[in-house]
Formats: C-alpha cells, structure tokens, sequence
C-alpha cells in the first residue's frame, strides 16, 4: 500500500543545516559534516531550523530509505553537537610495540618482532592522540571514525599464529558512549 510518509527534524540550538546538489551540510559548536544524499524517491528540505524527509507514494522499500536517510541525518546532528570518540587499547605480550603518529599516519613498528612497521592512514576530519598504551580517536563524523578505529585495529591481524597464544594488537576497547 503507497503511503505519503513525512519525517522531520528541528535542530538544535546553535545549528544550522543547507541541502542543495544532493548534499547535506551541517554545521554546529563542534565542526562541520558534509554528506551526499542521493536518494531519488526521499525528497530532503532544510529550512526554519528543521529539516524534512518526505517520499510521496512511498511503498515499504521507500519507507526503509526514509527511515535509513534519517537516521544518517540523526548521527550527523549529533556529531556536530558532541564529536565520536573511539578508544583502542594497544596490547603487547611477546614484544614490545612503538605505536607513533607522524602527520596523517600512524604506525606500528616492533610487532611480533617484524622488522618493517605497519602503517596505516588517518583520514582528515579524524583526530587522533596516543597516552600511554591508549589510542583515542574523534571526529564528527560517526563513520569517518569507525573506519578509522577499523583500519588501526585491522593492521595488527595476526596470521599464521595460534589466536590463543598470541593476543598481541591494537584492540577497540570504547566506541560512541558503549564499552566493549
């Protein structure tokens, strides 16, 4: 059954949002998203402090496009409130890790005792600090985070070794507000 759905959402104080060209723009205390919204049947507008989604004679797949829409919309609001914070924990039983940032790569030399360091890219938008034998990274964009928390955790895979043994890597251990 086609239904006219319509989603709206009013913005905090201290925020403003713009769509135009298929992308959304919002801006607030904390920094600035960007993103592009190319759903045909979901017709997004920002004005007067609100923004709507609306799908005219939307079937049940619209409505999971409406829904899926708004809650990227919904994580970019917040984002631009309080930013993402993830948070890794760098853990070493056999050898000694050296885990450095330098620009806008993080690398990790001395694991398992390999002698070329494995690096990985901070994407911009990401800030990221090192304390101690913790990793905290933060952003406003909740996947430009995730990705990167991914990709750090991703370069201590350890093959070819029993996982029970060798426990050694860069683990999440905080992710947006859950402990893992």
């Amino acid at each position: 059954m086609k239904l006219d759905m319509t989603e709206s959402i009013s913005l905090p104080q201290g925020t403003a949002a713009t769509y135009s060209g298929g992308v959304l723009i919002i801006k607030g205390p904390k920094g600035e998203n960007k993103r592009t919204m190319n759903v045909p049947t979901v017709h997004i507008h920002a004005k007067d402090n609100q923004i709507t989604l609306n799908s005219p004679q939307g079937t049940k797949r619209e409505k999971a496009l409406l829904y899926s829409a708004l809650a990227h919309v919904k994580n970019m609001i917040r984002g631009v409130q309080e930013p993402y914070v993830y948070e890794l924990k760098v853990c070493s039983g056999h050898f000694p890790m050296n885990v450095s940032i330098q620009g806008n790569t993080i690398s990790v030399k001395n694991f398992l005792g390999e002698k070329v360091p494995r690096t990985a890219t901070i994407p911009s938008g990401v800030k990221a600090a090192i304390t101690g034998d913790k990793i905290t990274l933060e952003s406003t964009d909740i996947e430009l985070a995730g990705r990167c928390a991914s990709d750090i955790e991703h370069i201590c895979r350890i093959s070819n070794r029993d996982r029970r043994i060798f426990q050694d890597g860069i683990y999440i251990i905080k992710k947006c507000g859950e402990t893992i």
